[in-house]
This record gives structure tokens, sequence and C-alpha cells, in this order.
């Protein structure tokens, strides 16, 4: 996995298509190739394939295999793979409701909630990092999600363009985190070198570097500076959280008419 990389788009298939099988209303196929054959049972068999080998190993053909019938059969219930990205999109969404609060709370105890369930949720799948998500089509999950998150969020104080930036903010940050993790293990899978091995092998010349009196910043770091157990999750997390806590003491001092 590099940098930025992508393998997909959400919303670049059928939008309308896309929207009728997230819904529910469209008109099901007439009759199928294999009872028992769903839209449902096609979408979680793509979500388990993406799970285990990565986005790329999903198509109609891998997914006709494994749920033994004919590749054009799953075109019946799935346009294609772009509107099935839609599908898996919001599926996965929706299994990551429960660990968000139903019922109003605190708004710290809700940026906490969407932080951690974020981060769960691409820890789970994190094939999501290859999917461009910015025209995402808004399945029940999404919307059910986002009216969780909202609900947590209200009692912030803040005007409705900054609460959905609360959300971004959040969401950014915990993506970030786990790119890094993950492009972390990919790099030495793709190399055979551990981290480890890796600044092991820089350490002569880093040393050398330091001794030159260039880089005083950086001599003086502690030897824990750079360690994998410090958490940067939780770091990160509590910064974002006092950022917020400014913004709402400043949004108390507003005038109505400025909210």
């Amino acid at each position: 996995m590099t940098r930025d990389s992508t393998t997909a788009t959400s919303g670049s298939g059928d939008i309308i298509r896309s929207l009728e099988l997230l819904w529910g209303t469209g008109e099901p196929p007439s009759r199928g190739p294999k009872r028992g054959l769903t839209v449902d049972r096609i979408v979680t068999a793509a979500v388990a394939v993406a799970d285990a080998e990565g986005l790329d190993a999903v198509s109609m053909r891998r997914l006709s295999a494994d749920l033994g019938v004919g590749t054009m059969s799953l075109y019946r219930y799935v346009p294609g793979k772009a509107e099935l990205l839609d599908l898996m999109l919001d599926r996965v969404r929706g299994l990551m409701l429960d660990l968000q609060p139903a019922e109003p709370c605190d708004w710290h105890a809700a940026v906490d909630a969407l932080a951690r369930a974020e981060l769960d949720l691409y820890r789970r799948h994190p094939w999501l990092l290859k999917v461009n998500q910015t025209r995402t089509v808004l399945g029940p999950s999404a919307l059910r999600g986002l009216e969780l998150a909202l609900t947590g969020l209200k009692g912030m104080g803040l005007t409705d363009p900054e609460l959905i930036s609360v959300i971004i903010a959040v969401q950014s940050f915990v993506t970030g985190i786990v790119r890094m993790e993950a492009e972390t293990v990919e790099a030495a899978k793709e190399t055979g070198v551990s981290d480890e091995e890796f600044w092991t092998r820089q350490e002569p010349f880093l040393v050398r570097a330091m001794d030159t009196g260039d880089y005083p910043m950086m001599a003086a770091l502690s030897p824990d500076a750079f360690s994998s157990e410090f958490d940067h999750f939780e770091f990160g997390l509590r910064a974002l959280m006092g950022g917020f806590e400014a913004m709402v003491a400043e949004a108390a001092g507003r005038k109505p008419a400025e909210r």
C-alpha cells in the first residue's frame, strides 16, 4: 500500500441504481439463477474477500465462484463493481453503529466514541484506505451514523458547518493513524525488512550526522522519541479534544445571532 494510493472511488457507478439497492426501492430480479442468492449475500461475500485479501481481489468473477453461480448471474442483482462498492461501504458502516451512543450524551463522550468507532472500523477493514470516499453514496447506515454523531455533538453549541467539520477532523485524524499503521506493516511485508532492521541499518549514518552539530534539536531527542510503544492515537485524541473545548468555549460567548 503506497501513500495516498486508491484503487476505487465511491459513487463512481450508476448512483441511482446504488441508491435503489441501498434503500430497497428498486425492482428485484424476477427469478434468481439459484435459490437463496440475494444482494445481501453478494455484499457479504464481497466484504469477506476484501477483508481477507484486499479490495483488488474483489471481482464479479471471484464472487460468482465463491457463491457457486455464473458470473453473469450476479449482474441481475448488482450492475457492477462500482455499485457493489457503494453497498460494501454502507454495509461496513452499519457494523460500527453499535459502537456509537444511540442516545444524546456529553459531547466529549460523543467525540471519543466516534473516534474509537472509526479506529475500529478501519482496523477491521483496512481496504477502506484504498477507497476515495469524498463522494460517498448515502445509504441507511451512512445516514444513521451521521445522525448519531450529530446527536452526540449537538451540545457543543457550534454552527452546523462547524459540527460537520468536527466530524471531518476526527475522521481525518483516525484515518491518518490507521494509514500509518497499515503502511508500516505493508512496507515490512513488501521489502522483507523489519522496522527494527530498517532503522538499525541507518544508525551509523545518523550518528555521524548528529556528531556534526548541524542537527541540535534532533541530537537532543530522548532515546524513546520514536518509540513504537507511544500511543499516538490517544495523544492525538486528547489534543483534538482540547482544541474542541476551546472552540466550544468560544462558541458559548457568541451572541445568538452569530451562531
